[in-house]
């Protein structure tokens, strides 16, 4: 054998002995609310998002992939009670980021008995015990992290403001949001499993979801900027109002509940705080 042929083997065998040894790549599923459909639809946002949570955290890594399993609207309560019909596959990290729809829908929270003794889909609690247990069935070595909801201002709906809700310094059905956040976190110290706090993160603090809401003054009907806790006391009506939040009242929410850009670049980071923590051979870019 000539020593170019040598050379060329040589070189053939150690890229084909490196190709061997490429990461191999990692598969997210991402279970949400509309939080997470909006990474793939920001169309629906007015265009006032660019790039949701789940885009940037992949943008960190060199081999991971998402599979967005967002619902617009939907409870803990509709994803348990469809939790055979979504299409989900196995994959290696499974994140579960519900709970602002449970708050507000009135959905009753239960207590930990209920996740702990599966007792069905009549509660909160029971709801993460039936899609933890079905990512169990799917991959019981798969990574699975929660993600508590974020705290939310008044929420007016950009494509259609009759949807609206008030914010989560008020309680629904006699329960805040925060306990909502909390049974989450409970569930994580049960299981052993990580958590991503939204809720309690100073960075997503209560006064920086917006910077205001534009409301009609009710004594001369002139549009005034009010902040929180004077926005809160001033009614809105979306059949004769203009819509509250025009851009510059956008923080880390562009609506009072769904994350802007900045909003999503703190939960991203977070994310990506708690994925190269799990052990797995993920690779920054």
């Amino acid at each position: 054998m000539s020593f170019t042929n040598s050379r060329f083997t040589f070189l053939l065998f150690a890229v084909l002995l490196l190709s061997s040894f490429k990461t191999r790549e990692i598969t997210w599923v991402a279970i949400g609310d509309s939080i997470t459909y909006l990474n793939d639809h920001t169309n629906e946002t007015g265009n006032r998002v660019s790039k949701g949570y789940l885009t940037r955290v992949v943008e960190h890594f060199n081999n991971l992939h998402y599979i967005n399993k967002g619902y617009n609207g939907w409870t803990s309560g509709n994803i348990a009670q469809q939790i055979d019909s979504l299409g989900l596959v196995k994959a290696d990290i499974y994140t579960i980021f519900l709970g602002t729809n449970d708050w507000w829908q009135g959905r009753p929270l239960g207590n930990l008995k209920d996740y702990i003794k599966n007792k069905g889909n009549k509660s909160v609690y029971a709801s993460f015990r039936i899609i933890i247990n079905k990512i169990r069935t799917l991959n019981p070595q798969a990574k699975i992290v929660l993600i508590t909801p974020m705290q939310r201002a008044d929420f007016v709906y950009i494509n259609d403001p009759k949807n609206n809700s008030y914010g989560s310094y008020k309680a629904k059905n006699g329960q805040y949001l925060e306990s909502f956040a909390n049974a989450i976190d409970s569930i994580d110290h049960y299981e052993h499993i990580p958590v991503i706090d939204l809720y309690h993160n100073p960075a997503l603090s209560f006064n920086k979801l917006v910077n205001f809401k534009r409301l009609k003054d009710p004594a001369t009907g002139q549009y005034v900027n009010y902040q929180y806790p004077e926005a809160a006391k001033i009614p809105f009506n979306p059949s004769n109002d203009d819509y509250p939040y025009p851009k510059k009242a956008i923080g880390l929410t562009y609506d009072g509940l769904h994350p802007s850009d900045k909003g999503n670049s703190i939960i991203a980071a977070e994310v990506v705080k708690t994925f190269s923590q799990l052990g797995l051979p993920i690779t920054y870019k």
